[in-house]
């Protein structure tokens, strides 16, 4: 039985990687504690089945260390003050897809002698954030009181995804890596990205998260594309309070003046500050979380810290004991915000028109053949 010389190290780098144990491989590599010490070395088919299930690619393992994979884009995330861990093969994975919808994107437009989108980088961060929440909610067509229109979460959420698109950013929400339902993102470890571009913006959401969180995300996420270059990255939000960076504490604050406009918050106040709940009435108003309504009304001093600290403590305690909201869905619907309408009749058009293969298609849109098909017959656009 020939056998591949493969560095333990580098077997057990995979491993963490993709945040699996030894026990869970166990029953397909019941060998694999051997291969960790070094006392055997896999097959050939059994190192292409611990790749496929450590997602990573196979010509890593014939190196003589473990490869340095730095976050490819700046990395906002925070946790207590601690060193951020090495990204997961998850989210490396997320990033590199994205990155290449953004690429082939950007080169369409320009092809097209599209114009760049002129409120991309069009925030410094001497600017007055909460008149860049404004101006986002301006353009992307949210008026006085829209969240309240929606009557759900998630058509909310909805509501604003397409507002974004619709001015010209790609926003994706997706709560597991393309297709895979094995392979769910970890809300711990990120809650969303931006990827920034003059011609191509574009906005990832972790679709783990609670409704409410990805409402934030999104608001969150486009200030970032409104800074630019200097705003890319990925954001965690741990806590209520972001990290000492002044691009993240500048986005916070565009957001929430882009969910909850003080004006319409201070009006609503007066019908709400005397309920035994004003926090969560005014979360089911705006279509936020009750954390980000009462931690608006504690900045614009509507309640005392006290009070506001006392609130998040109980409501923490309990969000810990909710059960988790169930996954799955129509699988066509799903790519509308796992894809976007607007990417995928981009590529759907160019693949109609030839320029574009559809190999190349079906490797964008994380679809194939026949999927790739009915979802084109879906957006209004059947293939020949």
């Amino acid at each position: 039985m020939n056998r591949v010389s493969v560095q333990p190290a580098i077997l057990s780098w995979a491993l963490e990687r993709s945040a699996k144990t030894p026990e869970v491989l166990g029953n397909k590599l019941p060998k694999l504690p051997d291969w960790l010490t070094g006392e055997l070395s896999p097959t050939f088919k059994q190192l292409e089945t611990f790749a496929k299930a450590t997602y990573t690619p196979f010509g890593y393992f014939f190196l003589p260390e473990p490869p340095d994979e730095p976050m490819p884009i700046p990395d906002f995330r925070t946790l207590a003050d601690e060193p951020m861990a090495r990204p997961s093969a998850d989210l490396l994975d997320t990033i590199y897809t994205m990155q290449r919808r953004q690429a082939w994107l950007r080169e369409e437009r320009i092809e097209c002698e599209a114009e760049p989108l002129g409120f991309a980088g069009s925030a410094r961060l001497v600017d007055d954030p909460y008149a860049v929440g404004r101006e986002m909610r301006r353009t992307v067509g949210g008026g006085d009181g829209w969240s309240a229109q929606a009557r759900t979460w998630q058509e909310a959420v909805g509501r604003l995804r397409q507002g974004i698109e619709q001015s010209g950013i790609l926003a994706v929400v997706n709560g597991v890596v393309g297709n895979n339902t094995r392979r769910k993102l970890d809300v711990e470890e990120f809650r969303g990205f931006a990827l920034c571009d003059a011609y191509s913006p574009l906005i990832f959401v972790n679709g783990a998260d609670a409704k409410s969180a990805q409402m934030f995300t999104l608001a969150h996420e486009l200030a970032h594309v409104w800074l630019g270059p200097t705003g890319e990255g990925v954001s965690g939000f741990e806590g209520i309070f972001p990290n000492d960076s002044q691009v993240e504490r500048f986005c916070d604050r565009a957001a929430a003046e882009f969910l909850v406009p003080e004006q319409e918050l201070r009006t609503h106040w007066r019908d709400v500050r005397d309920s035994p709940q004003p926090f969560q009435t005014l979360a089911r108003q705006f279509k936020v979380s009750p954390i980000v309504a009462g931690r608006r009304a504690m900045d614009l001093g509507l309640v005392g810290r006290a009070t506001f600290f006392d609130f998040y403590r109980e409501y923490k305690r309990q969000e810990r004991r909710r059960p988790k909201g169930a996954g799955g869905g129509d699988f066509y619907n799903n790519q509308n915000v796992r894809v976007g309408k607007m990417f995928a009749s981009e590529v759907v058009r160019a693949a109609m028109e030839g320029r574009l293969s559809f190999r190349e298609a079906y490797g964008l849109t994380g679809l194939r053949a026949g999927a790739f098909q009915e979802y084109a017959h879906r957006l209004g656009m059947d293939l020949p």
